[in-house]
């Protein structure tokens, strides 16, 4: 048996109302939930807000964090807290937090799975999307589990304003850190991820990088190469970025599936030594090519994403939907965002719980062989079932 349940609130962050929220969980739920996922608005009083949270749902297992936009069954929300919670008597839980991924996000990575009691069937992990780096994170997790255990979730956001994020861990709140929920038992997934961008102009090389940092490509200076490519727009860089991500081809060892390109957002400029700055690593000697997507590509590839894990989870009833999406996406559908969440709602049907948020990046899978892989400017589904 498997069963989820979500909340919305909008009122002020604080005690009572995090005690409401987590009553209102507990009373849709009629039991204690095992595990529960709150994301919510970088407002006041988170603190006060997830104390009452756990008196209110009777658990301190809880695992989240702030968010650039919150979804839930009522759909896309702005400055609002959500509450997702599940109970089951075929899925155990474990929460284990790290702290001091800007310092090495790799050793935090594989502090934090090695924390675990036991190899997870699923881990599902939400890290600073401003201090750490995702795929140093999913190196050290996968130096200890191998490719074996499925890892999902999103980077912290901060509603665009790039200054702070938080991660939430059995009550107590962290920065500059990976929380992240072990999933063990018996259940079955199935996962969807799509962007809407599709590649433009001519593979370029890059030629010289270093982490998430890109200096040259094909031997010329990075900022210079998108200068050209955005004319006039180019002053508005890195924040016209998101509308131009670069992408790179990662080739799939699933005849299932096709080769893919992972997105890569631009994050910051460096107009002296000319080099740009992205959301995830780039690898050295990678064929990238500029990518552009617009409304209509980019809403289609959120229902391609959910069939997806309909396919993938095959005869399975879905029991709940982690939807984790780019904010990127949500700064270029604009007001079309909502349509994102009903697109998928209307192939899962209204009652099928969904909880997520819009991130600063997005951990997840492509297709059943391929390793776990950060992505940016995508939408990412993980649907649960037994």
């Amino acid at each position: 048996m498997l069963q989820a349940a979500t909340i919305r609130s909008y009122d002020k962050f604080s005690r009572n109302a995090g005690r409401q929220m987590g009553e209102a969980l507990l009373k849709q739920l009629e039991q204690t939930p095992k595990a529960c996922w709150l994301f919510c608005a970088p407002l006041d009083g988170i603190e006060e807000l997830i104390k009452g949270v756990c008196e209110g749902a009777g658990t301190d297992q809880i695992i989240g964090c702030t968010t650039s936009g919150e979804i839930s069954n009522s759909g896309l929300s702005i400055n609002s807290a959500v509450l997702g919670g599940i109970i089951s008597d075929c899925i155990d839980f474990e929460i284990i937090s790290v702290q001091g991924l800007g310092k090495d996000s790799a050793a935090a990575g594989q502090q934090l799975a090695e924390s675990f009691s036991t190899t997870p069937c699923l881990l599902q992990i939400f890290s600073d999307g401003l201090t750490g780096n995702g795929c140093g994170i999913l190196r050290g997790i996968d130096g200890i589990f191998g490719d074996s255990v499925p890892v999902i979730g999103g980077a912290a956001g901060d509603n665009g304003d790039f200054v702070k994020t938080l991660q939430f861990g059995r009550g107590r709140i962290y920065s500059d850190a990976v929380c992240g929920i072990s999933f063990y038992g018996d259940f079955q997934m199935g996962t969807g991820v799509q962007s809407g961008w599709a590649p433009i102009g001519l593979s370029k090389q890059v030629t010289r990088a270093l982490g998430k940092t890109v200096y040259e490509l094909n031997g010329e200076p990075a900022l210079n190469v998108f200068e050209r490519f955005l004319g006039q727009h180019a002053e508005k860089l890195p924040a016209i970025g998101v509308e131009y991500p670069l992408g790179f081809l990662k080739r799939s060892s699933d005849s299932k599936h096709a080769d893919y390109y992972v997105l890569r957002a631009t994050m910051s400029v460096d107009r002296k030594e000319r080099s740009i700055t992205f959301a995830g690593e780039i690898p050295e000697g990678a064929m990238v090519n500029m990518t552009c997507g617009d409304k209509i590509s980019i809403l289609d590839a959120a229902e391609t994403a959910a069939r997806q894990a309909q396919s993938a989870l095959g005869d399975t009833n879905p029991e709940v939907i982690f939807c984790y999406s780019c904010m990127a996406r949500k700064i270029v559908l604009g007001s079309r965002t909502e349509d994102e969440i009903e697109r998928i709602r209307a192939l899962f049907g209204p009652k099928v719980p969904i909880i997520g948020f819009y991130s600063y990046g997005e951990f997840c899978p492509i297709g059943a062989s391929h390793s776990n892989s950060l992505h940016n400017e995508t939408i990412t589904l993980s649907v649960l079932g037994n």
